[in-house]
């Protein structure tokens, strides 16, 4: 028998048997349990540990085990109703409601189940990611000196100086001192809406946009006003006459392979916002989260809206999770002026510092040989993948592959405009019944959407095949709601 069988077993045993006991009797001693029971000391000591854990038997050290004094009391159920008066009732001058929803968030975040296909994940797929470099720099940083002490709380002095390097260009458009080390990007675009917008607020938003932005807009009792984009960024003929109507004083956008279409801001456009924005005395948050995902054969990247920026209106977002792991959870905040020092109270008031060994495996990977071989692999394989997606589209969806779909060349989605009448919500989970996680297009936009759409992304399946086959899987869920796709 089981050593495992055998004290679940000798616990039933004895369970039954303490009826024949008083409360506080002495049960047999373990020597007893033994012979009688023809089981090891060890059976015996397992089986009355959980009695003991049931509040049946207490022991007494040198003297025995005893019945307990009486059965506990079955725990009161937690009544949590009062929640929903404390969660919901907003005081008179509250504009915003609490409530967030964070279900565009949780879409991407969520593991598919077994032979799901995930065409909705944000990250690189397992395959893709530089495990080996890693786990070396990783190794490499724990060794460091001092890696274990606390570290500054603005971050790392190295890595601060690499992404002032990395966010400013060569032109030393910004100083180390700029910048401010965070745990990911999320967080960096949380602690920037909060540093610039009050509570209440309008906050000019692209429309469509990232999902976890407007979670976190709303989260922070912020009201998003959306600025329709187009193939080329946003719509900035419209974005001064959304900051006249709203009062708005930040903009927050997404300049290069914008989430969820792919666009990259025009030059003349690039321009505008700076100036519109300055106009306005407002500020631009740059979400500059996928400049490390460009494709093979991409045209030179245009320098961030902070390196053209000559009056201190663009706080600057960057992350190094998306062109590595979802684990590696380092970022930066770049500013200049006042509002820095309003960026470093609100990050050190809600998480101190980021961790000092995760921040130095940052500086260990950038600054190793791994890191440059790394970037070109996941710039081919994102290339290669892009064009799997396209052309399964074209195999499986010709009527919205032909239909004018944007290729961007860089990033790891493309965004699908879905006949007028389709219902999104039972087309997702249409997909998800078939094996495919897709996400829909409905937590995108901050006001009604024009269209229904479906983000596919190209960056979390693990290659060619599964690409396809993920395409097919979604052209059944399509034919079954008898959704027109070709």
């Amino acid at each position: 028998m089981q050593e495992r069988s055998s004290v679940a077993d000798l616990a039933a045993i004895l369970r039954e048997g303490l009826n024949r006991y008083s409360p506080g009797e002495k049960l047999p001693s373990s020597r007893a349990l033994v012979e009688r029971h023809r089981v090891s000391p060890v059976t015996v000591s397992r089986a009355l540990a959980e009695l003991v854990a049931e509040g049946l038997v207490v022991t007494r050290p040198g003297a025995g085990a005893f019945r307990a004094a009486s059965h506990p009391e079955a725990p009161r159920p937690v009544d949590t109703s009062w929640q929903e008066i404390a969660l919901s009732a907003e005081a008179a001058g509250d504009q915003v409601p609490r409530s967030v929803d964070a279900s565009g968030v949780l879409a991407t975040l969520a593991a598919p189940a077994p032979g799901v296909i995930e065409l909705n994940g944000g990250y690189l797929h397992r395959d893709l990611q530089p495990e080996r470099a890693l786990a070396g720099a990783l190794a490499r940083a724990g060794r460091r000196p001092g890696a274990w002490e606390r570290p500054p709380v603005e971050g790392v002095p190295e890595l601060r100086a690499w992404f002032a390097r990395e966010i400013g260009g060569s032109g030393g458009a910004l100083a180390a001192n700029d910048v401010l080390v965070t745990a990911g990007g999320q967080s960096a675009l949380t602690t920037a809406l909060r540093a610039v917008a009050a509570p209440g607020a309008p906050v000019l938003v692209e429309s469509p946009t990232y999902p976890g932005m407007l979670a976190a807009a709303r989260a922070s009792g912020l009201r998003p006003v959306p600025v329709p984009t187009d193939a080329d960024g946003v719509r900035t003929d419209l974005l001064a006459d959304a900051f006249r109507a709203s009062g708005a004083r930040l903009f927050v956008c997404q300049p290069l392979f914008q989430n969820p279409t792919g666009a990259v801001l025009a030059g003349e456009r690039r321009r505008e916002v700076l100036r519109v924005a300055r106009a306005a005395g407002a500020f631009v948050v740059e979400d500059d989260f996928a400049r490390r995902l460009v494709h093979d054969g991409a045209p030179a990247l245009p320098p961030t809206l902070l390196a053209d920026d000559r009056d201190g209106s663009v706080v600057h977002v960057r992350s190094l999770t998306k062109a590595t792991s979802p684990s590696l959870r380092v970022g930066a905040l770049a500013a200049r002026g006042p509002v820095l020092d309003r960026l470093r109270a609100i990050q050190v008031v809600d998480s101190f510092f980021v961790p000092g060994p995760l921040q130095e495996t940052a500086v260990e990977l950038v600054g190793s040989p791994a890191w440059s071989r790394h970037l070109r692999l996941i710039s081919g394989e994102l290339t290669a993948r892009r064009d799997a997606l396209v052309a399964a589209l074209h195999r499986y969806l010709p009527a919205l592959a032909d239909g004018g779909l944007h290729i961007p060349y860089g990033g790891y989605h493309l965004w699908l405009r879905f006949p007028d009448g389709t219902d999104e919500a039972a087309l997702t989970g249409g997909a998800l019944r078939a094996g495919v996680a897709v996400a829909g297009g409905r937590p995108y936009f901050a006001a009604e959407p024009p269209a229904p759409h479906l983000r596919l992304s190209f960056v979390s399946a693990s290659g060619a095949g599964e690409l396809a086959e993920g395409v097919r899987r979604l052209r059944t869920a399509c034919d079954e709601l008898g959704t027109p796709v070709g």
